[in-house]
């Protein structure tokens, strides 16, 4: 969950594109005075006034959207992996209730019926969490893009 909260931090929206800067943007306006921090739209805005423009530029944005996409191939893997993992348990502790000799006693049986469900219960706990969690910063990444697809735009239009 730690990743989560470090993707959530990283992906607030004013530490991608300021406030001043999304607004003037969508002013049409170039983007006026200093942009300052380490601001995907301060980085973009400086290659701007460093002359870089047109298809440069937007390659320059889509370099910066994959920067914000580092490490969320994990969290996509836990979800997947997760249920798998339960699954697994499933079918280890189902397996487990059959010996050789035949038919399992009373103790064996109900035994192998609670690792089953309970690493399936686990593998759940851990995948929808991570799901919800997948599917909202893949949401914010999407908005963060479209934003900043919006500042290439003003930037090169500014420019003409």
């Amino acid at each position: 969950m730690f990743l989560v909260v470090e993707r959530f931090l990283a992906l607030r929206t004013d530490r991608v594109i300021p406030p001043e800067v999304f607004a003037a943007a969508m002013r049409g306006e170039a983007v006026a005075g200093s942009v300052g921090g380490d601001s995907a739209a301060a980085r973009l805005v400086a290659s701007w006034r460093g002359g870089v423009s047109g298809e440069a530029l937007k390659a320059l944005a889509r370099a910066e959207v994959v920067r914000l996409q580092r490490g969320l191939h994990l969290l996509d893997s836990v979800v997947a992996a997760a249920p798998l993992l339960g699954l697994l348990g499933t079918v280890a502790g189902l397996a487990s209730l059959f010996p050789a000799q035949g038919m399992p006693d009373q103790t064996t049986l109900t035994r192998g019926v609670g690792l089953a469900l309970s690493t399936t219960m686990i593998g759940l706990f851990i995948a929808i969490p991570s799901l919800v969690a997948s599917n909202w910063l893949h949401r914010r990444l999407e908005v963060l893009s479209s934003r900043l697809e919006v500042l290439v735009e003003s930037l090169d239009s500014a420019r003409r």
